[in-house]
């Protein structure tokens, strides 16, 4: 049996990757609405900043900075899961079990991590450009300046827990 531990500090930042159970299915963006309201309900109850966030057909990357003195990012995502697999009235499993996260270390670490989030549609092949995924805090960030609307950076930055594709 492995030994599994999380990382936790107390009003920390922390970038995620979180999977569908079924890495084919497009539940997440199909249900947009659903997941937003989910995370809301969650975010109005249990406050925690989103520094960024994409959401792919069947994972989704994001960075949230919790307030002082917090360190359960496990509950939010117990409940964000929770809620929206409530709102599909599904049966079946809908989320993998476990979900990568990284405690984010320093400013360099911070930039890696935001790009990655940014640039992941583009590495998956859904679009060819930043700007044309709409479910990114990509958008936001352009309009605080933060990023320029043709940004496009790279993708061998992080080791975000996704699975390595081989092969052409």
């Amino acid at each position: 049996m492995s030994n599994y531990r999380r990382a936790f500090h107390n009003g920390g930042t922390f970038f995620f990757t979180v999977n569908l159970h079924d890495r084919h299915s497009d539940l997440l963006t199909r249900h947009i609405h659903a997941l937003r309201v989910a995370i809301r309900q969650v975010k109005a109850r249990h406050p925690f900043d989103i520094n960024a966030w994409v959401v792919l057909p069947e994972h989704m990357h994001c960075i949230w900075t919790l307030p002082k003195g917090d360190n359960d990012f496990p509950g939010r995502w117990r409940a964000i899961k929770k809620s929206f697999t409530k709102s599909l009235a599904c049966n079946g499993q809908v989320w993998q079990k476990r979900y990568w996260e990284h405690c984010v270390r320093d400013e360099k670490d911070y930039r890696a991590h935001m790009d990655y989030v940014y640039i992941n549609p583009v590495k998956h092949g859904l679009v060819t450009r930043v700007r044309e995924w709409p479910f990114s805090t990509f958008h936001r960030d352009v309009q605080r300046g933060l990023y320029p609307e043709d940004w496009a950076g790279t993708v061998e930055i992080v080791n975000a827990g996704e699975r390595k594709q081989f092969g052409g």
